[in-house]
């Protein structure tokens, strides 16, 4: 049977506990452990506040296990990949019911929901304070995905030289896309992330995520799910790949190629010098001075 660890807030006047609980499936809850900062509590009762307070928030924490080996397939690793199966579908189904994710991507820890659900898109802007005018992007997990949301006027293998990758491409956005996401600018910034759990999450929902780093706007970027453990209580599913490989916090390159021929720079990121080589060399590219 799959197990998944779910860690809940509790609280009691001033005393705060985390309650672990393991989901046998989506209905039934059984409480492994809990870890308590007053121990006077005692566990009798701490058990009945992490059910009940549990049952309210329901915030979902989901650890994608790596691979073991590289060698024939084990065992332990037919069991990962079965776990991980469950994780995907869990997190599928609560951005389907209009909620809020935060997922591991191939630069920062993100928050997620569905680009075409604008009561969705405002949930993501109140819990982290960000500024309405400021945009959002879009995750999508094929290539061919950004022909149906965005209006590209570079080359097909271009895409394919940066995607998937660090980088955020912006273009003129097609009808297509829900008119209430970013409904002061004509342009969409869309990510295709190096990372398989994100790429087939879009995949399985079969449509765009609006897609921004998870943490309080003006805050740090994260790359561990306990830097911003203040946003799991507003969250339905916290995945947890574990700690991000580059470490870096700088996200992806962003890079507007809605004019024909150029390419102008929207954020550096960590992918920048690669970037603009492949633009200017392979492609021809020059940089948008901006001038009319």
């Amino acid at each position: 049977s799959l197990h998944h660890t779910t860690t809940c807030f509790c609280s009691a006047g001033n005393d705060f506990s985390f309650v672990k609980l393991r989901f046998m499936n989506p209905v039934r809850v059984f409480v492994v452990k809990s870890t308590n900062f007053r121990a006077a509590n005692g566990s009798a009762l701490l058990r009945s506040l992490g059910a009940k307070m549990c049952k309210e928030l329901k915030t979902k924490l989901l650890h994608l296990l790596p691979p073991t080996s590289n060698g024939p397939t084990t065992h332990q690793e037919l069991q990962t990949a079965a776990d991980d199966a469950e994780i995907m579908k869990c997190t599928v189904k609560a951005l389907k019911d209009g909620h809020v994710v935060a997922v591991p991507t191939d630069t920062i820890y993100g928050l997620a929901c569905l680009a075409q659900n604008s009561e969705a898109v405002k949930k993501i802007y109140k819990l982290k304070g960000r500024n309405g005018e400021k945009p959002l992007a879009i995750c999508v997990g094929d290539i061919q995905d950004i022909y149906k949301y965005c209006k590209v006027k570079v080359k097909e293998e271009l895409l394919s030289d940066l995607l998937p990758g660090p980088v955020t491409l912006v273009f003129e956005r097609s009808e297509a896309l829900n008119t209430n996401l970013n409904p002061f600018t004509s342009l969409v910034g869309v990510r295709i992330p190096n990372h398989a759990f994100m790429r087939r999450l879009c995949q399985m929902c079969g449509e765009p995520l609006a897609l921004t780093s998870a943490n309080i706007s003006s805050q740090t970027s994260t790359v561990e799910v306990q830097e911003f453990q203040e946003l799991w209580p507003k969250l339905a599913v916290v995945v947890d790949g574990g700690p991000i490989g580059d470490q870096s916090r700088l996200g992806s390159t962003v890079i507007d190629l809605s004019v024909l021929g150029k390419y102008r720079i929207i954020r550096p990121g960590c992918a920048l010098s690669s970037t603009l080589d492949l633009l200017e060399s392979k492609f021809g590219l020059s940089e948008d001075s901006g001038e009319k």
